[in-house]
């Protein structure tokens, strides 16, 4: 991976830990882009890149797991917890709310970076998913309000002549609304 083609967030107050782990990450050719504070983080202007998000647990304005329940309403990169003092029940909380890894300072640099590249792959697919979903809806609102009424039945697997009877149209008009769906879908 390239410097270009992804970017790690870290938010620590710590400016010594923002400091190592930034010397890092470049000395692995990763961009890294650190914040003092999770409301610094939450109004910065952030690149559209794949992205992953390194959060310490304890910050000065808002605890680092409350701060993933409240990104998790919107669009936010993976998240990788670290922290001086961590526990079981944090770390299974932030797991379950889908945290990558909870890292327990002092970690090693192989651990870090192991989940940083889980969390960019997460990410990657993420936005490839939701790029395909978008075309999809494109796609779909191509459809004829007809070819949209035919889209359902084609799917859950009706016969053309049972679709048309549903319908109220001729098989063959069904057919032709199928064949339009079939290729405005790309299916």
């Amino acid at each position: 991976m390239t410097t270009d083609d992804h970017i790690v967030f870290i938010v620590d107050d710590d400016e010594r830990i923002r400091e190592a782990l930034g010397e890092l990450l470049a000395s692995h050719g990763t961009r890294a882009v650190a914040f003092a504070s999770a409301g610094d983080y939450v109004g910065a202007d952030k690149p559209d890149l794949p992205a992953c998000l390194i959060l310490d647990v304890e910050l000065p304005d808002i605890n680092g797991l409350d701060l993933q329940r409240q990104i998790a309403q919107g669009d936010h990169p993976p998240i990788v917890f670290i922290t001086g003092h961590g526990d079981i029940p944090s770390s299974v909380r932030a797991i379950k709310h889908g945290a990558v890894d909870f890292l327990t300072k002092p970690f090693s640099d192989a651990d870090l970076m192991a989940a940083i590249q889980v969390a960019i792959v997460q990410d990657r697919e993420k936005r490839s998913e939701r790029a395909d979903l978008g075309v999809l809806r494109q796609r779909y609102l191509e459809l004829t309000r007809r070819e949209r009424e035919v889209l359902p039945l084609v799917v859950s697997g009706l016969l053309n002549k049972q679709a048309a009877a549903e319908l109220g149209i001729s098989e063959v008009t069904l057919e032709i609304h199928r064949r339009n769906v079939m290729q405005k879908m790309a299916a």
